[in-house]
Order: structure tokens, then C-alpha cells, then sequence
């Protein structure tokens, strides 16, 4: 019977989610799933919760900045955002879902190479341009991809899976779902773990 990915739902600007998808295909991966990586803007689903970002929140956003730094001090990620964090990441995740018609695993690695060129070296992925660039990096041609994020069934695609993502329940980031079982949070990994291992409970 073949096994059910995990679904892993993010925004890419989500300090959490960065944590997450640094560690998430490795847990997959030792309990025989692979990851449905699923970029979505989380805006839409604040608007259905009535929530704001944590950096915006006092308080809370304090919290989550003395957090991230923990946790990178902790799992030894750097943790380094550019200053207008946090940003509306909408070019990076028209480009992973550009890319992802062609190439999945290609789409999963610009993910990964675009949290590390946010999350780690502070760039600014707010300019369709800069965001393409890190596609040009694992060798898409910027040009074309500059032309994938542009592209009206790509913005509808990512429509769609926000729609998608509310359907499911969806409202936050990182968010997993596993064979229908949600979990929000970086810090819901270790149940996820043990969950896989159970079977649930």
C-alpha cells in the first residue's frame, strides 16, 4: 500500500517554517513518505482568522525574535532576515509552482535555496527579479522564470491552492497535514514523528 505524502504547508516568509523545512524531508524520509511541499500565502488565511503575523503582534512578536534566535543558536541554522521582514513573498511562491509543472524535485530545492537566500542571507525576495535569481542559481534561466512568475495560470495555480488550503483548515505556517491529521507548528515535528512511528493514537 503505498504511503500518503506528508503535507507541508508554508509561507515563505515564516521564521518557523524555515526551521521546518530544514529538518521535514529527513523525518519523511525515516518513516518511508516523501513531503508534499505546499508555499501558500498565509495573508489569506489571516483574513479568515482574523490574525496578524507574529512580528507585527506585540509582544509576541518579540517573543518569536528571541525565539528564532534560540532556535538558530540551537539547530545552528543562521538566522539572519533582511530588514523589511516580514515580506508578502508572492514572487518565490509563483516561481516554485512554475517550476513544480516540469521538475517537482527541482521546485522542492528552490524552496530550500530560498529560504537559506531569505533566512539566512537577507535578501530581499520581493522583486520578481531577486526572486528568479535564486532560481538561477540551480541553473533556471532567470529570464524564463521572471516570465513563469508573470504568468496568469501560475497566479491562478497559486489561487487555487490558497482556496485549497483554507478548505483543508489551513491557517498558519508551518502547517502538516498527515494521512488527514493536522499539525501546526514547528514544534508539532516530534509528535508527527511519533504519530508516524504509531500509526496516531
Amino acid at each position: 500500500m503505498t504511503k500518503t505524502p506528508i503535507e507541508f504547508w508554508f509561507d515563505f516568509s515564516s521564521g518557523y517554517a524555515y526551521f521546518a523545512a530544514a529538518v521535514i524531508d529527513d523525518v519523511a524520509e525515516r518513516h518511508g513518505r516523501s513531503v508534499l511541499w505546499r508555499p501558500y500565502m498565509l495573508g489569506v488565511a489571516f483574513k479568515q482568522t482574523g490574525a496578524r503575523g507574529l512580528s507585527s503582534t506585540p509582544m509576541k512578536g518579540d517573543y518569536a525574535r528571541h525565539d528564532w534566535a534560540r532556535l538558530s543558536r540551537k539547530t545552528g541554522l543562521r538566522f539572519n532576515p533582511p530588514p523589511n521582514h516580514p515580506i508578502v513573498a508572492l514572487p518565490a511562491s509563483r516561481a516554485f509552482y512554475w517550476i513544480e509543472q516540469s521538475d517537482p524535485d527541482l521546485a522542492r530545492r528552490y524552496a530550500k535555496a530560498v529560504f537559506q537566500a531569505y533566512f539566512a542571507e537577507a535578501k530581499d525576495l520581493t522583486d520578481p527579479a531577486a526572486a528568479a535569481a535564486v532560481g538561477a542559481q540551480l541553473g533556471i534561466a532567470q529570464e524564463d522564470l521572471e516570465a513563469g512568475i508573470a504568468d496568469d495560470l501560475v497566479k491562478s495555480r497559486l489561487k487555487h491552492l490558497c482556496d485549497e488550503a483554507i478548505a483543508k483548515g489551513v491557517f498558519g505556517s508551518p502547517f502538516f497535514i498527515v494521512d488527514g491529521e493536522p499539525f501546526w507548528g514547528w514544534d508539532r515535528i516530534p509528535m508527527i514523528e511519533e504519530w508516524l512511528a504509531s500509526g496516531g493514537w
